[in-house]
């Protein structure tokens, strides 16, 4: 009975559970349909049983048929359907590569063995095969879609490491349009020949216009040379558009432009230097624009004579900056300064003026004009200082302030001036551009539109977005010499400079300028005269610019630590649990700059709030700027620095050693 009824004697339809049900449901219909019929009349009844007995027999045998066509169709779909997965698994673009336990090459499908050509890879090593495909299977992330570069192919790879399986899928074609579509973004360029008025001054007609032809023939040789396209606008300003690809060749051809073009003219006692501001990655041509003249603008506030490539929200590169920033400030541009501070001075209810962090002579020097040039317009100004950080020269001027109670009640702290600060108030920075190094950044952001700033440092990548004025001269020895060059445009009629802010200022300009041996032009001892008429006393000078004895003793320490870097570098590394002054950090450095053959020098200390500075000096030959650019930091060409946080001083020092060490000036940074 278990063998008749087994699965395999029943009709093929009634292994369908579907059809089952019918059949039992027709079968049970016909059965009462029959006992019916007999009860009814015996007769009768037969003759249903045979007609019933007939049709089941014909539905049986056309449902066994049904069911027979059903088996077969779906056998025959299940066949085809094994043999299509066969056939997109040999045939299929996707490249398919099984490894065995120990990487050896199981099997590849016919695609990708395409790629290996006619060498044999089964049963062998997939890194005796190919080392570069082994290099990148073993570095890829296991299942991660990944990019990646193989015998002058692109390919998105993947790997399934539960079923040691590798997946390449050939994207070549649309990776070279991907490619051709950023090669073909639009880079826009502004070029500015930053002192062309000064130097046609003096010029004849002809040397004028032999001048003028000589640039513009060598811009137009050179965007030829990078397919570029360039338009003079002005005979100083000239726009230049060109694609990504070609912006990325001449940013490997460092812009050599603007050395070509200095020296060459520099032969003819004519030194012409350019500057330039490009941008590129933003597909509104309107904020492209914006965004070369704010690169162009940053160039100049760096000094000149050189080129800044940024794209919104990335980091800026720059090239060039290699020579000192040449004098292009006239006592024109003072006067205009001077008298639109005056404006603005007039139109708010009260000044605040604040100097960097650990302020310097400059600083505070600088403080104390803005002060005097305030009461002149009789406005009141408030000098933000935090007496808890000053330095000894610092506070022995704060100490002579008692003498003069009206200056020094105009000494206030940060919480301070917090507390008086009003919508109509105007902030002035003096000695620095960068909210992040203000004595107080809490002042800055609560009158951040309310902002002037006037420094002598090269502008930086932070600056403030909307100031009501900048004056940055980048080539003047210190902030003292450009506020005091305001007061001759001063009303004659307020309390003029006093002695102690005289003395005060013109100490400001000796020890930035190195006691007038660095970055001084004739514009620097006019202000010097100009200080020294005012009553500054050099006696008081030197007692400002005395240092104690435990500085004096420390900074001889730290020259003691000398090593040399490439012969004409000086390096001074502190000990990592010993906190230094700044200011005897910064002295060593200048100290070292004494030595023969010594054209930088470089100082790195462990500082009291914790952080690692670099005090960093040169000659002029050697940009330390762009160093310490490269470490976050800024200055000048022959004067910067940097503080770095979460970092001891020996990572601090190899970090700075393979910037000196890869090349003699470093490298502009990516984005």
């Amino acid at each position: 009975m278990n063998k008749i009824f087994s699965r395999a004697n029943v009709p093929e339809f009634l292994q369908n559970r579907r059809l089952r049900g019918i059949a039992v449901l027709m079968a049970l219909l016909a059965i009462l349909g029959i006992v019916l019929s007999f009860l009814l009349n015996w007769i009768f009844g037969l003759v249903i049983l045979v007609l019933v007995g007939i049709s089941m027999l014909l539905v049986f045998n056309t449902m066994a048929e049904i069911g027979a066509d059903t088996t077969q169709y779906i056998s025959d779909l299940s066949f085809r359907i094994q043999q299509g997965e066969q056939e997109a698994l040999i045939r299929m673009p996707p490249g398919v590569m099984i490894l065995g336990d120990t990487d050896q090459i199981e099997w590849v499908n016919p695609y990708l063995q395409h790629y290996f050509g006619d060498t044999d890879v089964l049963n062998r090593s997939l890194s005796d095969v190919d080392a570069d495909l082994a290099k990148l299977v073993a570095t890829t992330k296991p299942q991660t879609m990944t990019t990646v570069s193989w015998r002058d192919y692109r390919f998105t790879l993947y790997v399934q490491p539960d079923f040691h399986a590798v997946y390449l899928y050939d994207i070549t074609h649309y990776q070279l349009i991907q490619e051709q579509y950023d090669d073909e973004k639009i880079a826009i360029g502004q070029i500015f020949l930053d002192n062309y008025d000064e130097i046609t001054q003096s010029m004849t007609d002809q040397d004028i216009s032999n001048l003028r032809n000589y640039v513009t023939n060598e811009l137009s040789a050179w965007v030829q040379q990078f397919d570029m396209y360039l338009k003079q606008l002005d005979d100083d300003h000239y726009f230049v558009l060109a694609y990504a690809k070609s912006l990325a060749a001449i940013e490997a051809d460092k812009f050599k432009i603007l050395d070509t073009i200095r020296e060459s003219t520099s032969k003819q006692n004519f030194p012409l230097t350019l500057s330039m501001g490009i941008a590129y990655g933003d597909a509104n041509l309107n904020k492209l624009a914006d965004q070369a003249q704010s690169n162009l603008d940053l160039a100049l506030g760096r000094g000149g004579d050189q080129v800044v490539v940024k794209a919104a929200d990335q980091e800026a590169r720059y090239y060039g900056g290699k020579t000192n920033p040449m004098e292009k400030r006239t006592r024109v541009r003072a006067r205009m300064i001077s008298q639109a501070l005056q404006e603005l001075m007039s139109e708010s209810d009260q000044i605040f003026v604040q100097g960097h962090t650990q302020p310097d002579m400059d600083s505070l020097g600088a403080c104390l004009g803005i002060r005097r040039i305030a009461k002149m317009n009789n406005k009141t100004c408030w000098i933000v200082l935090d007496k808890e950080t000053v330095h000894s020269d610092v506070q022995r001027l704060l100490d002579n302030l008692k003498a003069y109670p009206d200056v020094d009640a105009a000494i206030i702290s940060p919480a301070e001036a917090l507390e008086k600060a009003t919508d109509q108030s105007m902030l002035l920075m003096v000695d620095h551009s960068k909210p992040s190094i203000s004595i107080s950044a809490e002042l800055y952001q609560r009158l951040e539109n309310r902002v002037m700033i006037i420094d002598h440092h090269r502008r930086g990548e932070e600056f403030p977005e909307n100031p009501l004025l900048v004056y940055i001269e980048p080539y003047a020895s210190s902030t003292c010499e450009l506020i005091t060059e305001m007061f001759e445009y001063q009303s004659q009629e307020g309390e003029p400079i006093n002695k102690l802010e005289a003395t005060a200022m013109l100490t400001g300009i000796f020890v930035d300028t190195k006691h007038f041996s660095l970055r001084t032009g004739t514009r620097t001892f006019d202000a010097a005269s100009y200080l020294r008429s005012a009553g500054a006393d050099a006696v008081e000078m030197q007692q400002y610019m005395k240092e104690n004895v435990d500085s004096y003793l420390q900074r001889n320490h730290l020259i003691e630590m000398v090593e040399f870097v490439n012969e004409d570098m000086a390096l001074i590394t502190g000990e990592e649990d010993q906190t230094y002054d700044p200011v005897t950090a910064a002295q060593a450095a200048d100290d070292l700059l004494n030595m023969s053959g010594v054209d930088a020098s470089f100082v790195i200390t462990r500082r009291a709030d914790g952080r690692v500075g670099i005090s960093a000096r040169s000659l002029g030959e050697i940009n330390v700027q762009l160093t310490m650019e490269a470490m976050g930091g800024g200055g000048h060409l022959s004067n910067a620095a940097t503080q770095i946080s979460d970092k001891t001083v020996a990572e601090v020092k190899q970090a700075l050693l393979d910037i000196l060490n890869h090349t003699a000036e470093p490298e502009p940074a990516t984005t």
